[in-house]
């Protein structure tokens, strides 16, 4: 089983008007100045891959300045089969997405069919930021592998926001003064964060101590890292949740408690890691759950994922870099595309790799 990107053409996409790429090994390295589009060029990929970009949460503004829309089109060998995967962003605002010409009535659909990883330099967010960005990894993680979960996922955050809606108008006098209808919603939500919040749970127990033990191979040495899921669902039902909470959700006019709120935390030395830890033990435990995310996606997918590396050589040492290198381009499996400011950095790094490799200067 096996997933490789062929080429690649970009219309009007962020700094592109117009250019193709084509992709002749498995390692690929990306060089040039910042602002030429090496990272743009890593972020069309994703975007094949997603739906989406990975950079920028709105489709106009990936839209090259002065332009209207805009149009990517990607080439892949998918399990032997050459598939054609196209975006376009029409002048009207319309998104259209397909594979070998067929239009997705349903974006979600295409999620999993290219698994992808991506670790890029504001990722320690996913260490340092808030619960929101730690959600957001799980989240991506287990899309690509369960479409149940993604859609329970789709459904749960239309109805909170329903809901939320329903308590400000509550509030204001606007809307219906009606709790029946809270009931209604209140039954929905906790349908779809339920089976949220069980195959989240049964996945970290699984999942978290592989990135330990990937951490500590990571550091070379056995450090006292702990990771641990937090739910308000560990402790009661969502029910029961939403029942304690329905009084104080109608005076702040929001939903308090759900699976919304969840969260990773990591601990070391049983102190908050964000507090205490270096830069570089940061950047191994960013590493270690990436490349976990790799791991369960080969595993679960049968399938080696595209790797997208961008910028991770900046503020890391060569042996951190070696080491990096060779976990994730010595199984012979599965694209790697790297991008570097630094062409002989790049070539060097590439070269004691032992790997034909191709490298594209812009």
């Amino acid at each position: 089983m096996s997933l490789f990107v062929s080429s690649i053409s970009l219309f009007q996409f962020k700094n592109y008007f117009q250019q193709e790429f084509r992709f002749t090994e498995r390692i690929i390295g990306v060089c040039g100045r910042n602002g030429k589009g090496k990272t743009n060029l890593l972020d069309a990929i994703h975007y094949l891959s997603f739906t989406k970009s990975y950079f920028t949460r709105q489709d106009q503004l990936i839209t090259q300045h002065g332009h209207l829309g805009f149009r990517v089109e990607g080439h892949f060998n998918l399990n032997g089969h050459q598939e054609k995967a196209v975006s376009i962003l029409r002048e009207t605002g319309k998104k259209e997405f397909s594979v070998n010409d067929e239009l997705y009535t349903r974006f979600s659909k295409h999620i999993g069919r290219y698994p992808c990883v991506v670790i890029a330099p504001d990722d320690v967010q996913l260490i340092i930021g808030t619960s929101e960005d730690r959600r957001k990894f799980i989240d991506t993680l287990l899309s690509q592998m369960d479409h149940e979960y993604l859609q329970s996922l789709i459904n749960y955050n239309k109805i909170l926001q329903q809901r939320n809606s329903f308590l400000r108008n509550y509030n204001d006098g606007f809307g219906s003064r009606d709790l029946s209808v809270l009931d209604i919603l209140d039954e929905q939500l906790v349908k779809e964060g339920t089976l949220i919040f069980e195959k989240r749970y049964h996945f970290l127990l699984k999942f978290l101590p592989s990135v330990k033990i990937l951490y500590n191979e990571i550091a070379r040495h056995y450090e006292p890292i702990n990771l641990f899921y937090e739910s308000e669902l560990q402790g009661v039902s969502f029910q029961e949740l939403m029942g304690m909470n329905r009084q104080k959700d109608l005076m702040v006019q929001r939903t308090t408690g759900g699976i919304h709120r969840d969260d990773l935390t990591f601990n070391l030395n049983n102190q908050t890691f964000k507090s205490i830890a270096s830069q570089g033990q940061r950047k191994s435990l960013l590493f270690a759950l990436k490349l976990a995310e790799m791991d369960v996606l080969k595993t679960e997918k049968k399938l080696t994922p595209l790797l997208l590396l961008d910028d991770v050589f900046e503020k890391l040492d060569e042996e951190r870099i070696s080491n990096l290198l060779l976990q994730v381009c010595s199984d012979g499996e599965g694209q790697v595309f790297i991008t570097d400011t630094n062409p002989q950095r790049l070539q060097s790094q590439l070269e004691k790799l032992h790997q034909p490799f191709q490298l594209i200067e812009l």
